[in-house]
Formats: C-alpha cells, sequence, structure tokens
C-alpha cells in the first residue's frame, strides 16, 4: 500500500530530511586522501547520535554500519572498513538515512576525493543534473515511469549504463515502502503521483555497461565491467501542484 502523508508527517520528516543533509555537509571537510571509510562512518554516526536521532543503516536486515560508502566501481551499499582508504582521484558515494521522531530522512551524494579525472568529473556531475532534472517534473498525476524514462533517456544519450537493480523508494515510518522509483522504463506506466506521497529518487549512473554484481559481503553492490559509477538521492514529498525536497542542503 502507497501511504499518504499528513502535513504533521511531512513536517517531521523535513526534520529527518534536514538532519540527513546536515550529516552530507559536515562530512564533506573530512573526505580527502589517506581518510578510510570506517573513520567517515564513525563521524556520522556520532553527529547523527547528537541530535538525538539514530542512523537508519545500522543493523537494517544485517547491515553492519551506520552510512553507506561507495568508492569508485561500487555502485551502492559499501560497508564501510578500516582497509579502505580514500586516495586522490577517487570518488565516494556517501548514503545516509537519520530517523527523527520515528520518520527516515534518506539522502546521498558523490564526493570527489581530491581531483578526479575530466572522465569522472563529467559523470558525476551528470548524475546530479539529471537527478535535480528528475525531480523538477514531480507533480500530482504523472506516472513513475515518467521520472525513469527521462533519467534513462538522458543518460544513454551520454553512453552511460542506468542501474536497474536498485530504486528509489517510499519512505516515511518505514525506510522502505511502496512505490518503486525505477530509473528506467517507458512514460505514462507505473504508480501515478498524487499529493502526500513521500519517496526517493536516487539514480545509479555506470561510465559502462549497466551490469553489475554483488559481492560476498551480500551487501557491496560494483560494476561487472570494473568502471566507476555515481548516485546522489533526495527524499521528496509531493505537493498541490509539484514536489518539496526534504533533504535538501543549506
Amino acid at each position: 500500500m502507497i501511504t499518504i502523508k499528513s502535513q504533521r508527517e511531512i513536517a517531521l520528516m523535513r526534520e529527518a530530511g534536514c538532519l540527513a543533509a546536515q550529516t552530507l555537509d559536515m562530512i564533506a571537510a573530512y573526505i580527502k586522501p589517506g581518510v578510510s571509510t570506517e573513520e567517515l562512518n564513525q563521524i556520522c554516526h556520532d553527529f547523527i547520535v547528537s541530535h538525538d536521532a539514530y542512523p537508519a543503516p545500522l543493523n537494517y536486515k544485517g547491515f553492519p554500519k551506520s552510512i553507506c560508502t561507495s568508492v569508485n566501481e561500487v555502485i551502492c551499499h559499501g560497508i564501510p572498513s578500516e582497509q579502505v582508504i580514500l586516495k586522490d582521484g577517487d570518488i565516494i558515494n556517501i548514503d545516509v538515512t537519520a530517523i527523527k521522531h520515528g520518520y527516515h530522512g534518506d539522502t546521498n551524494r558523490t564526493y570527489f576525493v581530491g581531483e578526479p579525472s575530466p572522465e569522472v568529473r563529467q559523470l558525476v556531475e551528470f548524475t546530479h543534473e539529471v537527478t535535480m532534472k528528475a525531480i523538477s517534473i514531480v507533480r500530482p498525476g504523472i506516472r513513475v515511469g515518467d521520472i525513469g524514462h527521462l533519467i534513462q533517456t538522458e543518460a544513454e544519450a551520454r553512453g552511460y549504463g542506468v542501474v536497474r537493480e536498485f530504486t528509489g523508494h517510499g519512505l516515511g515510518r518505514k525506510f522502505h515502502e511502496p512505490p518503486s522509483i525505477y530509473h528506467y522504463g517507458k512514460p505514462g506506466t507505473g504508480a501515478k503521483i498524487r499529493k502526500g506521497m513521500t519517496f526517493t529518487i536516487e539514480p545509479m549512473i555506470n561510465l559502462g555497461s549497466h551490469e553489475l554484481h554483488v559481492l560476498d559481503d551480500g551487501w557491496t553492490a560494483v560494476t561487472n565491467d570494473g568502471k566507476w559509477s555515481a548516485q546522489f538521492e533526495h527524499s521528496i514529498a509531493v505537493t498541490d501542484d509539484g514536489y518539496e525536497i526534504l533533504t535538501l542542503s543549506a
């Protein structure tokens, strides 16, 4: 069942989303060569907890850490580790979900570690642009397929691969709710968007093929061809005639 949120519920989700965005703002200063992804995890954990909230990934279906840290060819769900040390030229996606007042705020960003190659910079900048463009068409009456079609069409025109296996999703009191927000598809298909729906848009765009596999840890998804991947994510509330981004950075 797709849940329609009240204005009170959206206000609470706005608080959770604001904290998640603040966490991503805060951690930017720590992303530099020589830092381990476990260090970033601990800093984010402490920040979220200090604001009377809880990091939703921690122990979610057995996930062992408070954030996801996905480096280079890792598409999503990378597990923070003392053994993963950032180096100049890397990219890292940090995915944060905070639970505050019982509601979730879910967002992620891809950061540059030092100076990336021109090819990688273009990938990351495009991924951010297409994420925001997809958000901009959200309003009551469109369908999920319209969102996915926009992302797929623009990405494939650049020669990029669009990940199929992982999607955006509804959220609220639960971390993941219906509907699934596919980042590919046909216009005019899928669930109809209605006022009061809350969900994420979070396309994963690869430099090469969209194909992937999950490592033996059961979480870490990586590109089959070893080419790098970028992602951005926001939590959205559907309004009377458009949308509100609940995780927008100040």
